[in-house]
């Protein structure tokens, strides 16, 4: 049952942070950001935020800093949305499963023009 429950939480601190980081941040180091995923502890006390950002490293890791540089008005603008007693830590982390992906398709599409018989 608990389980269930961080499970909606989670998504619905997705959605929210979703609206929040593409309408609300004016920080001009954020960039065009997604956010892929969040995994909230049971407790409720943090909340890994998994985010998916277009642009060299240097750009995901300005974008990185704004944000963590905007924690506390993310929070509070997630406490006026979720009802909840306390809004959990967010703690901002790269998905880094899209890039792996894009790096195994560039592999698979190598293999097939260097072995076009398989």
């Amino acid at each position: 049952m608990a389980k269930i429950r961080v499970g909606r939480v989670g998504e619905q601190i997705k959605k929210e942070l979703s609206q929040i980081i593409q309408s609300e941040l004016k920080d001009p180091r954020i960039g065009f950001i997604t956010v892929t995923g969040v995994d909230v502890t049971n407790d409720f006390s943090q909340a890994k935020v998994f985010l998916s950002v277009l642009g060299t490293d240097e750009q995901k890791e300005e974008t990185l800093k704004g944000l963590t540089r905007s924690t506390g008005f993310i929070r509070s603008e997630l406490g006026k949305r979720i009802r909840m007693r306390k809004i959990p830590e967010l703690l901002f982390k790269f998905d880094e499963s899209i890039d792996y992906g894009s790096k195994i398709q560039g592999l698979l599409q190598q293999i097939k023009q260097e072995n076009p018989n398989i």
